[in-house]
């Protein structure tokens, strides 16, 4: 069944201009250069550490005229305020829009035609992503019902569950949900994400978990005996999301706030080994 759902807590950005996509190029993890209309990018905006700061759906305008940016709403202004600083002298005008973010997923699903759409590009099983001028008059699912969707998944929901200019990219696993770039060139914050990449310096991951009863809040310590290994992320019900230390995620055992907590590693996972 497929099911649709209006996501309140997103926002979307345009960037238009003719300097559009080279100014986002030099900021971001992803190419900007592959997005176009039915297919949308998923990627971050780093500090110069290479840090997380933001991370957002990128769709082009279907009238060829803009980049539009699906952020978390809670980040809206941060992501506007710390882009503008790099306009200089580019040729890019940042604003609203107005859309309306919604997901799609489940057997049969499809988007409207003559909005920007495109399939999620982080997993296939995730679904669709779609901008319309205001929410669906006709959704069957709601935004509680797509976050226990993405949970199952093991996708990050911004600052949720990354923190601000602490959590590195490949602790979040960005390049094994596509939103990293290799080969693109400099952006922002690249030589941290290259060089944790080339060392192998991954020590933790953030990975599906759940226990018989509500998850504790974020933050709460996960631990291994008298350990800490690893805390809590976002959550609903029994099932979360934990940045877990890497040589802890197949240990049983594991507990946060009294509960016994079991890790899920997603098909799509694996531990990254060091690139040759």
């Amino acid at each position: 069944m497929a099911r649709i759902a209006h996501l309140p807590a997103r926002s979307v950005l345009s960037v238009s201009g003719a300097d559009r996509v080279s100014f986002l190029q030099g900021l971001v993890s992803n190419d900007m250069t592959t997005v176009a209309p039915g297919r949308a990018v998923w990627t971050a905006f780093l500090s110069a550490q290479g840090k997380w700061l933001a991370d957002f759906f990128v769709f082009a305008d279907p009238e060829g005229q803009r980049l539009l940016l699906d952020c978390d709403a809670s980040q809206t202004d941060m992501l506007r305020q710390r882009l503008s600083r790099y306009r200089l002298r580019a040729q890019v005008e940042l604003g609203e829009t107005g859309y309306a973010v919604h997901a799609a997923w489940g057997e049969g699903c499809t988007p409207p035609e003559g909005y920007p759409a495109a399939p999620d590009p982080r997993v296939a099983q995730a679904g669709w992503r779609f901008l319309l001028g205001h929410p669906t008059p006709h959704p069957t699912a709601d935004e509680v019902d797509y976050d226990r969707h993405r949970l199952a998944l093991g996708l990050p929901d911004g600052p949720r569950d990354c923190e601000n200019d602490k959590t590195l990219l490949l602790e979040a696993n960005f390049d094994q949900l596509n939103g990293i770039s290799w080969t693109k060139g400099c952006y922002m914050g690249q030589e941290l994400t290259a060089r944790t990449r080339y060392r192998g310096l991954v020590r933790r991951h953030l990975v599906p978990v759940s226990t018989h009863a509500d998850l504790p809040a974020p933050g709460t310590p996960v631990m291994a005996g008298e350990k800490t290994v690893g805390e809590m992320r976002s959550s609903r019900d029994g099932a979360g999301l934990a940045m877990i230390r890497s040589e802890h995620l197949h240990d049983t055992g594991l507990v946060a706030a009294g509960h016994g907590v079991q890790v899920h590693l997603p098909q799509w996972f694996s531990l990254p080994a060091r690139a040759q």
